[in-house]
């Protein structure tokens, strides 16, 4: 089970004596969530919080409580990263057994033009609606504008958007002092609470569109004269037709219409949509702190889309995933982000990405790849420096990507697009197989082991090929390469420790993961380190943890209040008050 939503089902189970093996993951804690939304460190006080008292105080206590009930009753509980892991251990007070990292469905191409030709049909599509957005009220070389964007849920803080629109604020002066001619547009693409479009928004697009059906209008007629006038050529006219035979009064005095309706004295809009509470927006709030109004002489604009995105949008009418390829690089400078699944797509469609090290996927891709930077994934050190300390790296890895060429930025594409592999579920679904045979193994042990306590199955889950197939998961470009760290789960930093307990690769592959011919080796080098325990020690006594200790076993008036809960949701469940 993925969520507390469903996790009510686990402490049922147990209580009721159903005879079910459970797995829980979280993706999130509930608490964290709420924590990290308000002004605190969260990090370096997660052993200091009173969660009882900051559940109540918040108003999700009961949502805690099942959320805590699921962790302890589970056989197996697992997260999806590292960083959630050593959150977990303390909010939710269950050390996870294990952390299953979250994957994609990739599609490899045949070949590598393909998806840098896809790059250039999506960006054409954003171009349209620059122009529709800025054309007008003034205009830049589209050739030498970078599209920088970032997404997600409206979490202002946790979604790190605070930090992201400083750094944009602090790389407009740069761009200015140092004279750079390159623009930057940057997308914020969160949806908000609004009523409709804006006018100037919809306007702007609407006689862009004209303007361009026009001009193909008269580019038709002028291509119908030129080739009457070149069948009846005879030697006796002028070869070449001049402007004025091929463009009539009528077209000028159009083609002028258009131009004229297209001027506008005001500066671009920096939203899209009427905000429902305008004034009171953190996001537009801030905007207006730094200054950011798209002003001609500003190098970075600023497009805030609070809406999905959708080919049917009047405004920006393309799908995400047509966007993401569109764009240059994602900014994903996140504070709370379990795992991080906007930037994991950005390497999947070889968007190079900026991400932090208190995300679940810069933690993985920080640890499985010796210099990610190098592989167009940067990471931001958000746990061990201070906020203006990562403000500036930031802004510095910014203006350092729109100082790259063309054929550097090609380059790097190609290079972030290699590292899809790292992300296939065929590769991290394994994890999952792992964890669903561990729980087994707690839930029935006479099944797996002798009388004597030796695994039953020892020949079969031998350690002989553990590294097989390590070139499998090594990024088709250098000078990263994948850490060899033994029995360790990628993203690990000394969370889980605990040596690896009858569970191997080999033991999963052609099972819950089938190939075709055609598909590479799917073994996976990096094992999920798990610890057996009993069934029995599963609640009463405390969670196990990796080195072998357990955490403090529930209180008396603890285990009361649980089971006084529980009672009122299985009478609930059955119709009694």
């Amino acid at each position: 089970m993925h969520s507390p939503l469903a996790g009510l089902a686990i402490p049922l189970c147990r209580k009721r004596h159903i005879d079910v093996t459970t797995v829980f993951t979280t993706h999130a804690t509930l608490l964290g969530r709420y924590l990290c939304a308000g002004s605190v460190d969260f990090y370096n006080n997660l052993q200091y919080f009173d969660v009882d008292h900051e559940a109540g105080k918040r108003g999700i206590y009961h949502r805690y409580c099942i959320e805590r009930s699921a962790t302890h009753c589970a056989d197996v509980f697992t997260t999806v990263s590292h960083i959630t892991a050593y959150e977990s251990e303390h909010l939710l007070k269950r050390k996870p057994d294990g952390v299953l990292p979250n994957g994609l469905n990739v599609v490899k191409f045949q070949a590598i033009h393909e998806f840098q030709n896809l790059h250039a049909t999506s960006k054409a599509k954003i171009n349209e609606f620059v122009r529709g957005h800025f054309y007008g009220h003034y205009d830049f070389d589209l050739d030498n504008t970078l599209y920088l964007f970032t997404a997600g849920r409206y979490e202002y803080r946790n979604k790190g958007v605070d930090m992201f629109i400083e750094s944009l604020a602090r790389l407009n002066y740069r761009l200015q002092k140092s004279g750079s001619n390159v623009t930057v547009v940057a997308f914020i693409i969160m949806p908000a609470a609004t009523h409709s479009y804006t006018i100037e928004a919809l306007k702007g697009q609407a006689v862009t569109k004209q303007l361009r059906d026009t001009v193909t209008e008269i580019q038709n007629r002028i291509g119908a004269r030129l080739f009457d006038h070149a069948a009846r050529f005879h030697g006796e006219e002028k070869f070449m037709p001049s402007p004025n035979d091929l463009l009539s009064e009528e077209d000028q005095v159009l083609l002028k219409r258009r131009i004229f309706a297209l001027k506008r004295n005001s500066l671009p809009p920096v939203v899209t949509h009427n905000m429902a509470d305008d004034a009171n927006d953190p996001i537009l709030n801030q905007i207006r702190r730094v200054k950011l109004f798209n002003d001609s002489s500003d190098r970075v604009k600023i497009v805030f889309h609070p809406d999905f995105l959708n080919s049917n949008n009047p405004i920006l009418g393309l799908d995400y995933e047509e966007f993401v390829r569109g764009c240059h690089l994602g900014v994903f400078p996140s504070y709370y982000e379990p795992w991080g699944y906007t930037p994991a797509e950005c390497t999947v469609m070889g968007v190079p990405s900026i991400t932090t090290n208190l995300s679940g996927f810069g933690c993985f891709m920080q640890d499985l790849i010796e210099h990610p930077e190098d592989e167009g994934c940067f990471i931001i050190d958000r746990r061990m420096q201070s906020v203006e300390d990562s403000v500036n790296q930031l802004t510095e890895q910014m203006f350092g990507f729109t100082q790259r060429t063309r054929r550097q930025r090609i380059n790097q594409r190609n290079r972030v697009e290699r590292l899809s592999p790292l992300l296939d579920w065929k590769n991290l679904g394994i994890e999952y197989s792992k964890a669903r045979q561990l729980a087994l193994r707690r839930a029935y042990p006479d099944q797996f082991y002798g009388s004597d306590g030796e695994d039953i199955y020892g020949e079969a889950f031998g350690e002989a090929d553990y590294f097989a197939g390590i070139e499998r998961m090594k990024p088709g470009s250098m000078p990263a390469s994948p850490r060899l760290r033994g029995m360790a789960t990628p993203g690990d930093m000394g969370t889980l420790t605990e040596d690896m307990q009858a569970l191997n690769t080999s033991d999963y592959r052609g099972h819950a993961w089938p190939g075709t011919h055609e598909d590479e080796d799917d073994s996976y080098p990096f094992p999920l380190v798990m610890k057996v325990r009993s069934r029995s020690g599963s609640v009463m006594s405390g969670a196990s943890t990796p080195g072998g200790g357990a955490f403090r076993s529930l209180s008396e008036s603890d285990l009361k209040k649980a089971d006084a809960a529980l009672s009122q949701v299985n009478g609930d469940v059955n119709g009694h008050k």
